[in-house]
This record gives structure tokens, sequence and C-alpha cells, in this order.
């Protein structure tokens, strides 16, 4: 079957890399999936350097091999979404101040881009640039917002989606910041949450909802977050978010990633990932909770 150019570039990254273990041969068939777990003690530390033999990876119950396995901080694609409605505001300052620390705790091979959304969507950065690794360029973007209308939120997750087509990593994330419900998008939420897990993106969302908006809804964010491997940080303070930013650019950074043959059936295929390490008495997987296959197709000769 056919593998996009940038899931082919990132399979030879793998299995080349001093850091990788146990290289596979690159096969035209590969249909590989690709997780990208973290893994915390009993005090709830990161725990870096296990062996690939520490994890146990089981699709719909059944145990699978483990083909692809690293352990190094990898480069990502990481789009940041940022709520433009009037609400946002009183906050704009430190949206940006929070969205560049992540920036800047992120690793610097890193690409990424910028979505802006209120009751429309558009892209942060000039046009003819998909990605940049500039900090004052993403300032820029970050910083330019067209502030009023309402909240589509679902359709900013669709755009931020269609920009990872060609991102150069496979590792793909999104840090997202609103200050509401949505109440304006063409999408549903049940659309924008396949559009972003069948493209295997992690999603960190950042929720500052006030109590008397009548369309905040922070159980979505949580949703988003469980159901694609990420974590959501609802705020009771705008100060907090530079800290939570830090937080979440150094767990990206503190990643495994894994990779298995996946089914070409066009289902959802559940994903339960364990860990065990005799110097721990106990240890937690953080990761996504399934996948959606692709369906097989012909090749010609």
């Amino acid at each position: 079957m056919y593998i996009a150019p940038a899931i082919l570039s990132a399979l030879l990254v793998i299995a080349s890399s001093p850091g990788a273990q146990d290289p596979f041969p690159i096969r035209a068939d590969v249909n590989l999936v690709q997780l990208h777990p973290r893994v915390t003690d009993a005090q709830g530390h990161p725990v870096l350097g296990l062996p690939k033999d520490a994890f146990q990876l089981f699709i719909d119950d059944v145990q699978q091999p483990i083909t692809v396995f690293q352990r190094d901080d990898a480069p990502v694609t990481a789009g940041i979404v940022v709520d433009n409605s009037a609400s946002m505001s009183p906050k704009r300052q430190e949206v940006v101040s929070a969205a560049l620390a992540f920036a800047r705790a992120s690793n610097p091979l890193d690409e990424m881009f910028v979505v802006h959304f209120s009751d429309h969507t558009r892209l942060g950065l000039p046009e003819g640039t998909s990605f940049t690794g500039s900090i004052s360029a993403l300032e820029n973007a970050i910083g330019a917002f067209d502030l009023g209308g309402t909240t589509a939120f679902y359709d900013a997750l669709l755009m931020a989606q269609s920009q990872f087509h060609s991102a150069a990593n496979s590792r793909k994330v999104l840090l997202t910041i609103t200050d509401g419900g949505d109440n304006s998008s063409h999408a549903t939420l049940a659309e924008a949450l396949e559009a972003v897990r069948k493209a295997g993106i992690v999603v960190y969302p950042i929720g500052m909802f006030d109590e008397k908006d009548s369309d905040q809804n922070p159980k979505v964010l949580s949703t988003i977050a469980q159901q694609t491997g990420g974590e959501a940080f609802l705020l009771s303070e705008v100060t907090d978010m530079n800290k939570v930013c830090v937080k979440i650019a150094k767990e990206i950074r503190e990643e495994y990633t894994l990779g298995f043959p996946g089914a070409e059936d066009g289902k959802y295929h559940r994903i339960r990932l364990t860990v065990k390490d005799p110097q721990h008495s106990r240890l937690e997987v953080h990761t996504r909770d399934g996948y959606k296959a692709s369906k097989s197709s012909a090749v010609g000769p």
C-alpha cells in the first residue's frame, strides 16, 4: 500500500537513528501506526530510558508485537490553536506569552504553525509559510489576533488537522487555548474528534471558562484530550497559563515512540499499552486509547 512521504521519511529516520531499538526493514506494505506514550511513576514523575521489553501492546485485547521503538527526544510538528473571540481580549498578552513559552521549551528542531479562530478560522503564519521554527515568526503569528465574534473551536481543529498533511515530522501535537465552548462551528465535535484521532494528533487543550458563560463545556476539552492521548488543563487563573505551556512542552519531550503494523479494515481498534520495570513498584502509561485503521486499496502493476 502507499505510504505518505512524511511517514516513510519518519520510518527511515527511526530505523537508522542511533537511539532506535531493534532496527526493522522498511517494506512498502508497512501500515505503521505510531504511539507516543509518556510513562510516570507513583509520584507522577516521568520515567525515562525504559527498554522496549518493558512495554506490552494489546490491540482489541490481543497482544501485538512492537516493531518500532525509540527513546529519544524526537522532533514534532506542533500547531498552536488560539481563540480570538471577543472575551479573549483581556487575556491576549498572557496567551501570547504562554504560547511562546511553549515554543521556547520545545525541541529546537520542531516545526510549528498557528491557527486563529472566532466565528471563522485562519492561519497565523504569512501566506506561503506552512511551518516555522523561528520564535520571532511565531510571536508575530500568535500575536496577530482578530478579536471579536463567536467560538468555532471544532472548525479550528479541522483546519489544524488539514495543516498536518504536509508535516515533515510523524509526531503531531496540538496546543489549543480557549475561554468558551463552541457555539458557531459548521463541524460537529464528533467530526472534529474523528479527524484528529484518525490523523494520530495528540491534543493538549487549555480552557479558561467563565462560570456565567452558558456555552462553556469543559468536558469537551477533557474528552478530546483523553481520546487523543493528551491532557486537558482547566485554569482558574490566566496567570497559570505560562507554566502550564512549559509543562506541556516538557511532557512532549519525555515521550517514547512506539510503532506497530495497523489493520487495513477501516475500523476503530482499541489500544492498551502496559509497562513494567523491576526498579519501579508502579508505573502508569499515558497514551491514546485507540486508532482508526485505514482501508486497504489495490495497487496496480
